[in-house]
């Protein structure tokens, strides 16, 4: 498996987090009342048109994010049955930890601990993943 399709999972959940906050502000949109009408004359139907777009749109979101979601489980589970795979405990950790969980490096080697650094577990993943591509 290379890194880039290691780091798929990581890149799916950021999309839906994206399409998420779209979907929020969508339907803020809708929910927004619109301006008073004082003067007495009817509105334009051009605010319905507005309307309609906007729960069109959302349907469409909320339809898009159902989708990534499945393929973001189905992602994960490609990823832990890879992982589980790994012989050793420690790489397996630091797969997991990487690119299940999406933690940096950094947290990634904090959490290892023992004196791990972030470089020392990049390493430990590039080596293997360079080595088992072999």
């Amino acid at each position: 498996m290379t890194l880039k399709e290691l780091s798929q999972l990581y890149y799916l959940n950021r999309e839906i987090e994206r399409d998420q906050e779209r979907l929020e502000q969508l339907r803020a949109s809708v929910s927004a009342p619109g301006a008073p009408n004082y003067d007495g004359m009817p509105k334009s139907p051009s605010f319905e048109n507005r309307l309609e777009r906007y729960i069109a749109e959302i349907v469409d979101l909320e339809a898009i994010i159902q989708a990534k979601i499945t393929q973001c489980l189905h992602e994960r589970n490609r990823l832990e049955r890879y992982i589980a795979e790994i012989p050793d405990s420690l790489t397996r950790q630091i797969f997991t930890l990487r690119f299940i969980n999406g933690l940096s490096w950094l947290q990634v080697a904090y959490s290892i601990g023992g004196n791990n650094t972030e470089q020392g577990v990049k390493m430990i993943c590039y080596r293997y993943i360079k080595n088992s591509n072999k």
